[in-house]
């Protein structure tokens, strides 16, 4: 089921941009990185002394469609839960469409939708799961090629065999270069 949907997400993010190819005025490619905080909902249930917060970062690239929608590509380290003993890492790969609402000219509050890849480590097991990943943001272009972001996105089911199923959420700012 789940490879299935990342299948139907591939293809519609491909079906987007096709068409827009030749709006070349309307769309760029762009590029940037993000730093953060994380927060493991489940990861700490019943551990006295454990943290469930961590600094997480990213890079991202992604192609825009047009002033509304764009699709991403990108990598984040969401860092780890620890107790005394113990530490539960995540790391995602994700692909997600973005829909954006302009307020102006410069200034647009948006949301992420897609899929998303994770690897969750503690001690010597590692879960891979494949899961939806959302989101939502606010987005200020300083000017036509750099935007600044602060947004917040959940990777829901983390691990769940071997190791605990948690949700991480993530706040961010981010900074986006557009190569036009």
């Amino acid at each position: 089921m789940k490879t299935i949907i990342l299948s139907l997400l591939a293809a519609a993010a491909t079906a987007l941009a096709l068409p827009a190819a030749a709006q070349v005025g309307l769309s760029s490619v762009y590029a940037g990185g993000s730093l953060g905080q994380s927060s493991f909902t489940d990861a700490c249930s019943g551990i006295a002394s454990c943290d469930d917060k961590d600094s997480t970062w990213g890079l991202f690239a992604g192609y825009q469609i047009n002033r509304t929608f764009a699709a991403e590509l990108g990598y984040h380290d969401l860092g780890a839960a620890s107790a005394p003993g113990a530490t539960f890492d995540a790391t995602a790969w994700e692909l997600v469409g973005v829909a954006a609402w302009p307020l102006g000219a410069q200034f647009s509050v948006y949301g992420k939708l897609g899929a998303f890849y994770g690897e969750a480590k503690s001690g010597g097991d590692k879960e891979n799961t494949t899961d939806l990943t959302y989101g939502l943001g606010v987005q200020y272009d300083l000017n036509r090629n750099l935007g600044l972001r602060a947004e917040w996105q959940r990777y829901p089911n983390l691990g769940g065999d071997s190791l605990v199923e948690t949700d991480v959420d993530a706040l961010r700012l981010a900074a986006l270069w557009r190569f036009q």
